[in-house]
């Protein structure tokens, strides 16, 4: 399995998790959750560019 592709796979997941909680009365969490899991993302994808 590739490096950066299992932070990349829970970024996606957290992300989406994030962005169904933003229509529910816990706006604020939900945007932190959505933060965190975007960041995954990013470090992911970083990882998974530079260990080609």
């Amino acid at each position: 399995m590739r490096e950066g592709m299992i932070p990349t796979v829970l970024g996606t997941v957290v992300s989406a998790s994030g962005a169904v909680l933003l229509s529910s009365k816990y706006k604020l969490a939900a945007t932190g959750i959505l933060g965190f899991g975007l960041a995954h993302v990013v470090l992911g994808a970083i990882d998974l560019i530079e260990h080609r």
